[in-house]
C-alpha cells in the first residue's frame, strides 16, 4: 500500500493513502479509534456509499466503536479520483474498451491491503478485519466477495445495494461473474462464503434518480428490496443446480429504508450484540440516504 506507516490517533483521523497498484488516484483513509482499543480488539472496515462520505459513515460507527473497542476504517474514494459507478462500485474491473483489466488492478483488492497495513503496523494483530457496505458500498462489498479471496474478512455485511452482480458465469460483469477471468472455483467460494445481505424493508422507492435502472438492474425488481430477494432466491437455485455449498443469509431490517446510518446501526448491533433492534432504535435524525 505505502510504505508510511499506517498508525491512526485515537479519536477520529484521517489519512491519506497511494495504493500501490492506483498511483495515480489518492485516497483517503477515514479512522475511529477508541482510546480503550487495543492491537487484539475488533477492526470494521466500512464503504461508503455513492456520495463518498466515507468520513459519514466512520461517524455512524462511533458509539458502537466505543462500546465494543472497535477500530473503525472508512476507505474513501473521491469521485475526482474515482468517478461514476464504474470506478468505485464496479471495481474499476473493465477498461473503457471493453477487456477487463489486470486483476491486481480491480479497487476491491484496496481494503485488504489497507488492513495489511495496519497489521504491519501492529495496529492490530486481528487475522482478520469485518467488511460493512452500504448502497454504494454494499455493491462494492458483495463483488469484493465475488472476485477476491475472503480469507481476510471474518464476516461481510453488504447493505441496501442498488443492483447486484448474480453468481452466474454466463452473464457479464457487472451484471454476472463472466468475462474477466473467473472460473468455478470463484464461484463456489463466493456461495459458500456466510455474506449477509441487510435488506430495509422500507426501501421500495421504485423513482429513486439513484437507483440503477438500466435493464440489467431493472430485471432484478424495481427496488432495492425486491431486488435483495432476487439476487438471494437466483444465489439459492443456482448453487443447488450446480451442487454447490449456499451459506449466504438474508436479513431484512424492519422499519428502515435508504438509511446509511441506521443500516450501520444495525450491523453493529447484529455483529456484537446478536440482534437486529427494532426501528425505534435504529432511525434517528442523522439519516444519511446513500
Amino acid at each position: 500500500m505505502t510504505s508510511v506507516p499506517l498508525i491512526p490517533t485515537t479519536g477520529s483521523s484521517a489519512i491519506p493513502l497511494i495504493d500501490r497498484f492506483h498511483p495515480d488516484r489518492p485516497l483517503t483513509v477515514h479512522f475511529y479509534r477508541p482510546q480503550a482499543h487495543g492491537p487484539d480488539d475488533p477492526v470494521v472496515i466500512v464503504q461508503h456509499g455513492m456520495l463518498r462520505n466515507g468520513d459519514e459513515y466512520r461517524d455512524f460507527w462511533i458509539p458502537a466503536a466505543e462500546k465494543h473497542r472497535l477500530l473503525i476504517v472508512a476507505p474513501t474514494f473521491s469521485d475526482a479520483q474515482f468517478p461514476e459507478a464504474e470506478s468505485y462500485n464496479n471495481g474499476l474491473v473493465m477498461e473503457a474498451s471493453g477487456e477487463a483489466r489486470k486483476r491486481e488492478e480491480w479497487l476491491y483488492g484496496v481494503p485488504a491491503r489497507i488492513f495489511a497495513a495496519l497489521q504491519a503496523s501492529g495496529v492490530t494483530r486481528q487475522a482478520r478485519a469485518r467488511l460493512f457496505g452500504h448502497s454504494a458500498g454494499g455493491q462494492f462489498a458483495h463483488r469484493l466477495l465475488a472476485t477476491q479471496d475472503p480469507s481476510v474478512f471474518s464476516a461481510v455485511i453488504a447493505a441496501n445495494p442498488g443492483w447486484y452482480t448474480l453468481p452466474d458465469l454466463q452473464r457479464q460483469f457487472p451484471e454476472g461473474m463472466g468475462g474477466i477471468g473467473l472460473s468455478e472455483n470463484e464461484l463456489a467460494r463466493w456461495l459458500a462464503y456466510p455474506m449477509h445481505i441487510f435488506a430495509g424493508d422500507q426501501d421500495i422507492a421504485e423513482d429513486d434518480p439513484n437507483l440503477p435502472s438500466q435493464p440489467e438492474a431493472l430485471a432484478q425488481g424495481r427496488s432495492r428490496y425486491a431486488r435483495a430477494h432476487f439476487v438471494y432466491g437466483f444465489a439459492e437455485r443456482e448453487a443447488k443446480r450446480l451442487g454447490m455449498e449456499f451459506n449466504w443469509r438474508l436479513i431484512r431490517v424492519e422499519g428502515v429504508g435508504h438509511d446509511g446510518a441506521a443500516m450501520s446501526r444495525a450491523a453493529a448491533a447484529f455483529w456484537f450484540e446478536g440482534t437486529v433492534p427494532p426501528a425505534s432504535a435504529l432511525v434517528f435524525d442523522d439519516a444519511a440516504q446513500l
